[in-house]
């Protein structure tokens, strides 16, 4: 069985979801991740591993989705909570930008007080001051609260922050895209379809998005890949994934008492995502949960991207993960792995000089 997979692979030919659990159970972990390689190889013929200058920015850190994996939300009324000043908002941008920054990863909360148009004034705000800025903003579960709160259409909600100034869509609030998990572990955020609505509707008014998936919680394998499948046939219907970011659930600090993923089942995990995915053209390495050493071992295992400088990061950090690299760091863990490091965009354009 595992040879007529390896032909399959060989020849380009698509894998199916038992023999995802085929090579899972079966494969030597060595020989997948020789293999994730050639597929990546195959994507990305020359040595060139990409990364972006950007910083997360939560604009609000009150959420009333209470998800059992989130070490970073404040329950409305918390003194702790907070939402970002206008002021505050556009001093990390201009320190962003001072550091060679491109892009903002803008996320938050789930709050359930302030209106729609607040998201609409904050993005006309942003592009007013900092027209170069791309903003990568608002997952799909924040984007199905906003519609849910104003009374409108996942569609009529992208509409309008796009023309406010949205560049482009991140993939959180995926974690495993099965019901059975969500309403375990997030009973309170979106539906799996609901997540694949907002990300099909808005390949279809041109926004580029991101895919993630956070594993090693409750989920079974099986779910893994109907997560990995669900995507798998979104992409074939839109094209409009840009990459796959797959991340290991990181549990202190959370109500979730489950084992901390081990490095090797993460490089598997990587691995069985670049050869399953075969219709997304780039796999990012996640140095933020796993530390630089992993990540530089993952270009080994089908990843073509380093990610985020990560200027600002809070929500990972909630749980006890403090990993931090400056360009100039990331840029030697690339060349010390063989690699050419290159700067990019959201969409996987390269930036010269």
């Amino acid at each position: 069985m595992l040879k007529h997979i390896f032909d399959k692979i060989e020849k380009g030919k698509r894998l199916t979801p038992d023999e995802a659990v085929v090579l899972w159970e079966k494969a030597d972990f060595f020989e997948l991740g020789s293999w994730a390689r050639l597929v990546r190889f195959r994507l990305h013929p020359e040595r060139i591993v990409t990364y972006i200058i950007d910083r997360n920015i939560n604009y609000t850190n009150v959420c009333v989705s209470g998800c059992k994996f989130c070490a970073y939300y404040r329950k409305p009324g918390d003194p702790r909570g907070y939402v970002l000043s206008q002021e505050e908002l556009h001093r990390k941008i201009e320190e962003t930008l001072a550091l060679g920054g491109t892009q903002i990863l803008l996320q938050g909360g789930l709050h359930p007080e302030l209106p729609f148009s607040f998201y609409e004034d904050m993005l006309r705000e942003i592009k007013e001051r900092f027209p170069q800025i791309h903003i990568h903003g608002f997952s799909p579960p924040e984007i199905v609260h906003f519609a849910r709160l104003a009374g409108l259409s996942i569609k009529e909600v992208l509409e309008r922050l796009k023309a406010a100034g949205l560049s482009s869509i991140p993939g959180g609030g995926a974690e495993i895209l099965v019901d059975r998990v969500r309403q375990k572990i997030s009973p309170h955020k979106c539906s799996a379809e609901e997540w694949l609505e907002v990300m099909r509707t808005a390949h279809q008014l041109g926004l580029k998005t991101t895919a993630t998936m956070m594993f090693g919680h409750i989920e079974t394998f099986r779910e893994r890949i109907e997560h990995l499948e669900k995507i798998r046939q979104l992409q074939d219907e839109t094209g409009g994934f840009t990459a796959f970011i797959p991340w290991p659930f990181q549990p202190g600090h959370t109500e979730l008492k489950v084992p901390k993923v081990l490095p090797v089942e993460y490089l598997k995990m990587l691995a069985l995502s670049r050869l399953y995915l075969d219709n997304i053209p780039n796999l990012q390495a996640s140095w933020v949960t796993q530390g630089p050493k992993v990540a530089q071992i993952a270009l080994e295992f089908g990843a073509n991207d380093f990610g985020s400088t990560m200027i600002e990061e809070n929500v990972v950090a909630a749980a006890g993960v403090t990993h931090r690299l400056s360009v100039a760091e990331i840029e030697k863990i690339i060349r010390d792995a063989g690699y050419e490091p290159r700067r990019r965009r959201m969409d996987y354009s390269l930036i010269e000089g």
